[in-house]
């Protein structure tokens, strides 16, 4: 792919989770089926919307880095670049991935658990794929457009580690404040169960991780590191 259709991709997925980041939270937000939807934060309870924002931020540092190469050059811009790759390996790509896997094995095993058919209602099929479909593709088109350079697996793994530490820190402290869990399939485990769907989804995330370290190495070679001649 061209330098120029790469940039473009960029600045077109940006503008989409852009839209996205406007329209998904305000949706039915003065209507009270959907209050539970809205209390306490959209944006920081729903991984999902959290998602959303992951993107819409590391296509805007793409976005950037694009930019600043055709003006400053490589040598200039090596710290966006690194924050881009680093955004891109350990949260961006690992994340999307998870919630990819994670939503459409309990909604084809009983929507209840996570996406209720009442949602139907207020929210288009479209939105429904925007939000836990397309994250996918959009993101392994990116590691075919180009090549990211992973960080030490110490400092890769730490990193998603501590993220995802940190919402379920956000999970649990919203139960204990309200009584209710941010999605329903927690309501349906004991609490031994939660712990096995945390650390499953724990071990899922590490191999996500891992699996994306591959991808990029089948598609660039395992020596590609940032500023190199295949970007």
């Amino acid at each position: 792919m061209t330098k120029t259709t790469t940039c473009i991709y960029h600045f077109l997925v940006l503008n989409w989770y852009i839209f996205l980041n406007y329209y998904v939270p305000n949706i039915g937000k003065d209507d009270e089926k959907l209050k539970e939807f809205h209390d306490g934060g959209v944006h920081s309870k729903y991984l999902t919307i959290l998602n959303l924002l992951l993107q819409t931020i590391f296509f805007g540092v793409a976005c950037l880095d694009d930019v600043l190469k055709r003006v400053k050059g490589r040598k200039d811009i090596k710290f966006i670049t690194s924050f881009r790759d680093l955004l891109f390996t350990t949260l961006a790509f690992p994340i999307s991935t998870f919630v990819f896997l994670v939503f459409w094995a309990l909604f084809f095993y009983d929507r209840n658990l996570v996406y209720p058919k009442g949602l139907d209602e207020f929210f288009p099929a479209w939105t429904n794929h925007a939000m836990h479909t397309t994250i996918l593709p959009l993101l392994l088109v990116e590691t075919i457009l180009r090549p990211h350079h992973y960080p030490s697996k110490k400092l890769g793994l730490s990193l998603l580690s501590a993220c995802n530490f940190a919402y379920i820190i956000r999970i649990l402290w919203r139960y204990a404040q309200t009584g209710n869990w941010v999605y329903p399939v927690f309501a349906f485990l004991s609490p031994l169960g939660i712990i096995i769907f945390f650390s499953a989804s724990a071990i899922l995330s590490v191999s996500i991780y891992l699996l994306g370290e591959k991808i990029n190495q089948w598609t660039w070679g395992a020596t590609v590191k940032p500023g190199m001649k295949k970007e």
